[in-house]
């Protein structure tokens, strides 16, 4: 009868770990484009230095990424399209992201950037649900080896 019940726990076991929710990313902002958009014509002073304040950080992440192949991010634009691949060139005024895949040059002005994200590796949801998956896994072994060692 206990062997029958942790075969049971097994199996429900299993089939949760199979179903188990997914993670999800959450949905970027994506900003007004029309002509009277406050985006594209700050009326402000104070947008306007928001907007500087905003470049320059665009600029600071830029050069901590570096150039080249290993200087991976993905680029949110005001209009809310989003653009992956390496860092090529950085100019004063804008600079050059390649496409990983194709390796297409994109050219892009700071002023247009809303965020930059590096991608350096695994996301950490990615990197939680390995560590969990883990140690389900040894659970699993665990009960395994007890349901082997009834007999």
């Amino acid at each position: 009868m206990l062997k029958t019940n942790l075969v049971c726990l097994l199996c429900c076991l299993l089939v949760l770990t199979s179903v188990g929710g997914s993670v999800t990313a959450q949905q970027a902002y994506q900003p007004p484009t029309g002509e009277n958009s406050s985006v594209n014509k700050p009326t402000d002073h104070r947008q306007v230095e928001r907007q500087t304040a905003l470049e320059e950080k665009v600029k600071i992440k830029i050069v901590k990424l570096g150039l080249g192949a290993k200087a991976k991010a993905t680029i949110r634009l005001n209009d809310g399209s989003k653009i992956k691949g390496y860092i090529a060139q950085a100019g004063e005024d804008n600079f050059v992201i390649r496409d990983r895949k194709t390796d297409a040059p994109t050219t892009i002005r700071y002023a247009h950037v809303v965020k930059v994200e590096e991608n350096r590796g695994h996301s950490t949801a990615r990197n939680i649900a390995i560590g969990v998956g883990i140690g389900v896994g040894a659970l699993l072994l665990a009960i395994a080896i007890s349901i082997a060692h009834l007999d």
